[in-house]
């Protein structure tokens, strides 16, 4: 009696062929799947972002006062000025991966290794652009006082233009002869450590307001598109509920205003940042196989297109990081 066998074997691979969904490779597939996960992730920490930013929206800092420093160009406000050159430097590399892979469909290797290069210069300036916007948000430029209810004080006087100006604490604060001692295992206080004191303390400041007439306190809270300026009565009674001299921005308080400001800062940034890291190094190391001719070899330069995904998703998110962080 003859048996029958029946196969239900397939020919051919998975993904190859007319299996391949929606015409993409395996690889595609996979960064596209990881790109829709990743951009969910971010769009949560936006959306905590502008919960938090509508529901203490009388007291958010203004991001034009607080992002207005520019390269050798100190003393000089220019708001939102460098993180629009950041923002063209990342959309300006996406163009130049378009164009490598381009190059890449049509089997031209020397113009691949051009253009990936401009994207790597492009994604490390970019870095390098944010680590001075940390360094400088971190160090701060006036300072400030933080009261007993956590709110900042910040200190104004009136300008040539009738228009209040910031005024940094090194401008009025008075030395007293005062000793400080930081809270450090090398000073023999085995038991506490705390942060590194600040340059002035807060009687130091108290006295130098009321030394100058013309200094002003500057509460958080916005008033027709900016802060609340007291009057001189005010401010000096004001001054009375300084706690903690604030001087730069860090995970604990902040001299812009609110803290959630300086957290959601250095996290979603930071996040992204580390992103645009993450692509650079896929770059680098895409680009050295470029040079030793491996896609040349296959005839096939997919891998310059699936890097490029990750690389316009990533300049994509900052479109957004910029827009609802800085612009709006």
């Amino acid at each position: 009696m003859a048996a029958t066998v029946t196969s239900t074997a397939t020919t051919g691979k998975t993904w190859d062929g007319g299996n391949e969904p929606m015409g993409a490779s395996y690889g595609k597939m996979m960064m596209w799947f990881f790109i829709v996960s990743d951009a969910l992730t971010f769009s949560g920490f936006l959306a905590a972002y502008g919960f938090s930013r509508f529901k203490f929206i009388e007291t958010w800092p203004i991001a034009d006062e607080v992002f207005n420093h520019f390269p050798f160009m100190h003393g000089v406000d220019a708001p939102m000025y460098y993180v629009a050159f950041m923002t063209f430097i990342l959309i300006f590399s996406s163009v130049t991966m378009v164009l490598a892979v381009d190059a890449g469909h049509h089997l031209k290797k020397t113009k691949v290794a051009v253009y990936m290069l401009l994207t790597i210069v492009g994604g490390f300036i970019f870095l390098g652009s944010q680590a001075w916007e940390w360094k400088n948000f971190i160090k701060g430029e006036f300072g400030a006082v933080e009261t007993k209810g956590g709110a900042i004080l910040q200190f104004v006087k009136a300008g040539e233009n009738g228009k209040y100006e910031r005024v940094a604490l090194a401008e009025f604060a008075a030395h007293l002869p005062t000793e400080r001692v930081n809270k450090l295992r090398s000073n023999g206080i085995i038991f506490e450590e705390g942060a590194a004191l600040p340059t002035y303390s807060v009687e130091e400041v108290k006295a130098g307001l009321l030394a100058h007439p013309e200094v002003l306190i500057r509460t958080e809270k916005i008033v027709k598109k900016h802060k609340e300026v007291l009057t001189r009565e005010q401010s000096v009674k004001k001054i009375e509920e300084a706690t903690i001299v604030v001087e730069g921005a860090n995970l604990v308080r902040n001299e812009y205003g609110h803290k959630l400001f300086a957290n959601f800062f250095f996290f979603i940034t930071g996040f992204h940042g580390f992103h645009v890291f993450s692509g650079v190094m896929i770059n680098v190391l895409i680009f050295f196989n470029v040079l030793l001719g491996t896609y040349e070899k296959r005839r096939s330069y997919e891998m310059v297109e699936k890097v490029g995904l990750y690389w316009h998703f990533v300049d994509l998110v900052w479109v957004f990081v910029f827009t609802f962080f800085y612009l709006v």
